[in-house]
């Protein structure tokens, strides 16, 4: 009896911890789904979306600084992801700056380079104004720490409304002053001066013009700056050592014959050099002799 009352309260025990670990593990995957759903919309914006039947156009810009996992892949990732959306990148700067440097000798023909090094990105995107917010979530994905996230939409409806009018006033005056020029011009100071003023008149509509596409431009197509960086990077290299300048030395042996080949032109040199001054050394000898002779006696 007693030890089916034990087993009973093991059994009991077991299965109350097993129910605890369970209960454990779905908050704890909760958790983890409600950081990842958080995470992943951090950055997701409805800024300024423009209804179908809407008047307003707006440009939106964003702006996103973030920490990835690793800078080249996270940057394959959103160019792809770029391109599928019907966007294109516009700017990238991939580069790897070094932080430090060290060289540590650890046998006589090897060393180990450490470097620390961090990669960092700046890409510049243009992407459809419809797909920007969908783009922006992909982009999400990447992100393992938010540093900052600025979107701004400005509304240059009124602008480009005003633009249009403008064209229309200066096309009006053009064919004025064309009409002008057709009907009245007579004599030829008038003439040049209508004309100046129809160029001008002409140069200012076109400026209205490109000013109005480029408007359009930044409405259909959003720009969004990214700037991507990640941890620090050691990396270790093992490398062939520079020898010493006596490991280039010869044998003891090659360095006694060159001693005597050095010492032989040395020889020669000065036998030549006693021969090319011969007639010098005869006076020299002949003028000792005699004065060995003479000298004395004298």
């Amino acid at each position: 009896m007693k030890t089916i009352t034990k087993l009973g309260l093991t059994t009991l025990v077991i299965i109350t911890l097993l129910f605890s670990c369970k209960k454990a593990e779905n908050t704890s995957g909760e958790n983890t789904a409600d950081y990842e759903t958080t995470d992943s919309t951090a950055v997701s914006s409805s800024a300024a979306v423009e209804k179908k039947d809407s008047k307003q156009k707006f440009i939106r810009t964003a702006d996103i600084k973030f920490k990835v996992k690793n800078v080249v892949k996270s940057t394959y990732a959103i160019e792809n992801a770029v391109q599928k959306f019907g966007g294109y990148v516009t700017y990238t700067n991939l580069q790897s700056n070094i932080n430090s440097q060290i060289k540590t000798k650890i046998s006589q023909d090897s060393i180990l380079e450490t470097t620390k090094f961090s990669v960092e990105n700046n890409i510049t995107i243009r992407v459809p104004n419809t797909q920007l917010d969908t783009i922006i979530k992909t982009i999400a994905k990447q992100i393992d720490f938010l540093d900052f996230r600025i979107i701004k939409a400005d509304d240059v409806s009124l602008k480009l409304l005003s633009n249009q009018l403008s064209q229309k006033r200066s096309a009006v005056n053009g064919k004025r002053i064309e009409k002008a020029i057709d009907t009245k011009g007579q004599k030829i100071n008038d003439t040049v001066e209508a004309e100046n003023s129809l160029a001008n008149q002409k140069e200012a509509n076109d400026n209205l013009k490109i000013d109005n596409l480029s408007l359009q431009d930044q409405v259909n197509f959003s720009t969004i700056t990214l700037q991507l960086y990640q941890n620090e990077t050691i990396r270790h290299e093992l490398m062939e050592s520079e020898k010493d300048s006596a490991a280039y030395k010869p044998h003891l042996g090659i360095q006694i014959v060159d001693a005597l080949k050095s010492g032989w032109y040395i020889l020669e040199a000065i036998f030549v050099f006693l021969l090319n001054i011969w007639p010098f050394i005869l006076i020299g000898l002949g003028g000792f002799f005699l004065y060995k002779k003479y000298g004395k006696k004298q």
